[in-house]
């Protein structure tokens, strides 16, 4: 199987945005022209998350997700506020091709063996958002990181995969935006137990870093926001079309990404790194044939 290179969306009503530990969210653009360009680049997958639909109960991105699936043909994941079947129903019939659930799963467990057996394996992503306190110990949290809970995050993988769950798509939050590097130990436990496909997200912020994950960890796909995002940003003031942030937090992305310790990085630099170090990944120039 080829590695999957997959780009997370966070949006917060009508904006892109992104943050650190899944906190302090900035506005950076609309999310239309990111995902454009990210298509367009040889994106493996597309996952949009709404930040806040744990908050009102609800997922708001189905008008976002028909424009993408009617203009893009790759793989898209939305997750955010997934609650029912009906849930489940509308966002596939928007256009998605999977759900990435988290809270509602956690609540009830059942839900996924529900979701499975209406949808199939393949459609139910198991969002799991992870976080490593100061002794060492993972703890599972929902509602986008706001909550913790007692569950382990192995635990809780294994039990999601008996349910019939057909991925896991597993949030380092401590990682999360710091572009430090992945939680490469936490993903190692689960891709050494997991019969089902892992994907690694939270912390990817060098070439190396992505590498690293990939050879010690063996996930099946990486998902990098930040290093995409602000390339992006980058190369359109470079460019000086003003595009893509437009409507962004222009203070932030003008005062050099204060904060952001990560490398810029571009998808076609990323395929091109891991093909030259001998990882199976699907070159841009494929993309569409």
């Amino acid at each position: 199987m080829k590695l999957r290179i997959v780009s997370r969306l966070d949006v917060k009503g009508p904006n892109l945005v992104k943050g650190v530990n899944l906190e302090g969210l900035r506005i950076i653009g609309k999310p239309q022209k990111f995902a454009n360009a990210y298509y367009e680049d040889g994106i493996d997958e597309l996952i949009y998350i709404d930040t806040v639909a744990s908050l009102y109960g609800r997922n708001s991105l189905l008008d976002l997700v028909r424009l993408t699936a009617k203009n893009f043909f790759v793989p898209l994941t939305v997750g955010g506020g997934v609650r029912t079947i009906d849930d489940i129903k509308e966002i596939l019939r928007a256009g998605a091709d999977k759900v990435s659930i988290n809270s509602a799963a956690i609540k009830n467990p059942n839900f996924i063996k529900e979701a499975v057996k209406k949808f199939g394996t393949s459609t139910i992503v198991i969002g799991i958002e992870a976080q490593k306190n100061l002794n060492g110990i993972y703890k599972c949290h929902i509602e986008n990181g706001r909550q913790s809970t007692d569950l382990d995050p192995l635990e809780w993988a294994l039990k999601a995969e008996e349910l019939g769950a057909g991925e896991i798509f597993v949030t380092a939050i401590h990682k999360e935006g710091t572009g430090s590097g992945f939680d490469k130990f936490l993903l190692k436990k689960l891709t050494d137990k997991l019969r089902i496909p892992v994907i690694a997200s939270g912390g990817a912020g060098s070439l190396s870093s992505i590498k690293e994950v990939v050879d010690y960890a063996k996930v099946d796909a990486v998902c990098i926001a930040s290093m995409f995002h602000y390339s992006l940003v980058e190369k359109d003031k470079h460019n000086n079309k003003n595009e893509v942030y437009e409507e962004g937090n222009t203070d932030f992305l003008n005062s050099n990404l204060k904060g952001y310790k990560g490398e810029l990085s571009s998808i076609k630099d990323v395929k091109d790194y891991l093909i030259q170090n001998n990882i199976n990944c699907r070159k841009v120039h494929n993309l569409h044939e």
